[in-house]
This record gives structure tokens, sequence and C-alpha cells, in this order.
């Protein structure tokens, strides 16, 4: 089944969805900086465009173009930032 999410006023979008057993979301980024709390570890993998995201508010932004990915630790945060739209796969671990 798949569940659609928005958040941040629509400039965030995802649609989640299962596979063999695993939770995962499919989506896009608009222009912008946004929080994200995590429960679970997650991995964003970029598929098109590029992301900037730091894991601590001290931290410098990392700039994470398409086809790379990082990692979040559950029970966590980070933030995201998108220069222009940039789609991602949010696998969760």
């Amino acid at each position: 089944m798949l569940k659609h999410n928005s958040y941040f006023d629509g400039k965030v979008q995802s649609v989640g969805f299962e596979r063999n057993g695993h939770k995962a979301t499919a989506g896009v980024i608009d222009v912008g900086e946004f929080h994200f709390g995590t429960d679970a570890p997650e991995r964003m993998t970029v598929v098109s465009g590029e992301l900037h995201a730091r894991f601590t508010k001290e931290a410098a932004w990392v700039v994470y173009p398409a086809g790379t990915y990082f990692e979040i630790a559950g029970k966590s945060g980070f933030d995201v930032k998108a220069t222009a739209p940039a789609a991602y796969l949010c696998e969760f671990l």
C-alpha cells in the first residue's frame, strides 16, 4: 500500500511503500532548509539534484550530489537544505 506524506507546507513530499519487508519513501524536496527527526536509522540516497545535510547545528553543511547517500542514527535528527528541487530515496534500516 502506498502512503502520501506532505511536510513543511508541501515543500517536502514523499510516497511511502514497503518492499520485501523493508519500509522506504521516495520523494522530492523543494528549495529550502528543513529539520527532520528520526525514530529508526535511515539511509538517504540522493536520486536527482543535490542535498546539503548536517547532523548537528554546529556541524558544517556537507553536499551530497545525485548517486550519493548519507546515514542517520535512530532517535536523532538532521537538517537538510536544497538550493533547487531534489529527489531522494529514504530507506529505513
